[in-house]
């Protein structure tokens, strides 16, 4: 009895931010320390806590383990009612980073009298108040660390950016281990990948191409429809990088060249990234047309609109759907939804002649308008304000430095010119886009059209181009009537 009144049951807390060998030696050691420790001072550890591979400077950062322990501290005793009187640590930094944590383990220890705590170099009394302004230092101190050693890590991910080196971890898809090297078979899945997309093919078409020939991530992993986009995505692709959400410049504002070799042009890139920044939700485009992320069955799903006129003189305007119920023998029925459905029902006309019409006239629009590419090479209008801009942002930011502007009018300035940098260079992008689709649309266009090279997806993304929608007429008598091409309103692009 009287062996059994000297056991001080305490617990163990072992902790470490990054895990890189993933096999827990770390956290291991720290509780060999502690075992020494606790046998040292007679008393006895009755729990383990760890946190292994968790951060405890960043906020986000949730410790298991450590709010367990804080539990059973303030408690007195672990939930099978095993009592605690003491915590076993290697050091203050392993328990808490932040005052705030440290306040916490505080309170949790000495919530009753009598409690314990020591380090490797022996017992702490915490209910001192010299004690605990200490450890409160000391927390303040490791921070001012923590914080110096993430400026210096942003500091060097930020200089290997502008020199063009790849970042650390694993290999992306598309490049050998070197992160410079183009993968045989990779690379040109991706550089497809990329022109099937400017050209309106969905990613999920593409996914089902990659389904098929099992094409698996860098980490052995079926490829799902956001890692697709992000690998599209990233200007990597082109030779540029991307740091903090914005492509890494030169002093000039040009793009910085990586080491590594590209796998697109950069006016690829460009075009995609404006094909995916113009998408505000996930199925509207910044122009108000529909985002297709799904092959559709049918040709003019959604582009075809009712016209026919309500009560107050405007026009219904819902976009025509194909229904089940409305297919015909043979055929199909483009219809205005029900109004329930929000349209107003009482429009159809058959699909297939419909979509033989609209065809024609896309196609013969797009031939033109070929035609007039050859002969005048389009260049975008806001280069010289770009450059201008760019150019006298730069002055002022040296005579800001110099002393010889005010803060006062510098500040103001440059942020109504930084505004218009960003929007001339959004509207660059978006031409590039228009460019590239451009490019796709050549004197050929009908052939490959009906040769079968081109999908429902990239068949609607060429009448995308064309046109912003095509608005369907009422007949105006009863009954059956003859198809009426005339009925068909095509709001053609500019």
């Amino acid at each position: 009895m009287l062996e059994e009144a000297r056991v001080i049951p305490v617990v163990s807390y072992a902790r470490i931010s990054a895990d890189i060998a993933r096999d827990a030696h770390g956290v291991e050691d720290q509780h060999k320390i502690n075992a020494e420790t606790a046998a040292r001072l007679g008393w006895t550890i009755v729990h383990r806590y760890t946190d292994n591979d968790l951060s405890a400077a960043k906020t986000t950062v949730i410790r298991p383990d450590f709010e367990a322990m804080l539990r059973a501290l303030k408690a007195g005793h672990m939930p099978d009612g095993q009592p605690v009187v003491g915590v076993l640590a290697v050091a203050d930094d392993r328990l808490t980073r932040r005052a705030g944590d440290y306040e916490r383990f505080v309170d949790a220890l000495t919530y009753d009298e009598g409690r314990l705590y020591a380090d490797a170099m022996g017992p702490k009394n915490l209910y001192s108040e010299d004690v605990e302004s200490m450890g409160l230092f000391g927390v303040v101190i490791s921070k001012m660390e923590v914080r110096k050693m993430q400026r210096r890590a942003r500091s060097s991910h930020r200089s290997r950016a502008q020199r063009g080196i790849p970042v650390g971890g694993k290999r992306p898809f598309g490049w050998q281990a070197d992160k410079l090297t183009l993968h045989p078979d990779e690379a040109p899945l991706l550089a497809q990948a990329a022109r099937d997309v400017i050209a309106g093919k969905s990613l999920h078409s593409i996914l089902k191409e990659w389904f098929d020939a099992d094409v698996r991530t860098v980490h052995g992993n079926k490829w799902s429809s956001r890692a697709l986009k992000l690998a599209l995505w990233n200007p990597r692709l082109c030779g540029w990088r991307k740091l903090n959400g914005e492509l890494v410049r030169d002093e000039t504002g040009v793009p910085v060249v990586g080491l590594w070799e590209p796998i697109i042009a950069p006016k690829e890139w460009m075009a995609i990234d404006a094909l995916f920044s113009s998408r505000l939700g996930p199925n509207i485009r910044a122009d108000g047309s529909v985002t297709d992320y799904r092959t559709p069955h049918y040709l003019l799903t959604g582009i075809l609109r009712c016209g026919k006129p309500r009560e107050d003189g405007t026009i219904c305007n819902a976009p025509l759907r194909v229904s089940a119920q409305a297919r015909l023998s043979g055929g199909y029925l483009y219809q205005c939804p029900s109004r329930e459905m929000g349209g107003c029902g009482g429009l159809g006309r058959n699909g297939a002649k419909v979509d033989e019409c609209i065809t024609e006239a896309v196609l013969t629009k797009l031939e033109e308008r070929a035609a007039m590419k050859r002969e005048v090479a389009e260049v975008w209008g806001g280069e010289e304000e770009l450059n201008r801009l760019m150019v006298k942002q730069r002055e002022m930011l040296q005579a800001w430095q110099n002393d010889q502007l005010s803060g006062e009018l510098f500040f103001p300035e440059n942020a109504r010119m930084e505004k218009r940098i960003k929007e001339l260079r959004a509207d660059r992008t978006r031409h590039a886009l228009s460019q590239q689709r451009a490019a796709e649309v050549t004197a050929d266009v009908r052939a490959r059209w009906d040769s079968g090279q081109l999908d429902n997806e990239q068949k609607r993304a060429l009448i995308r181009e064309a046109m912003h929608a095509v608005i369907v007429l009422p007949v105006e008598r009863r009954g059956r009537a003859p198809f009426n091409p005339d009925l068909l309103k095509i709001q053609w692009r500019e």
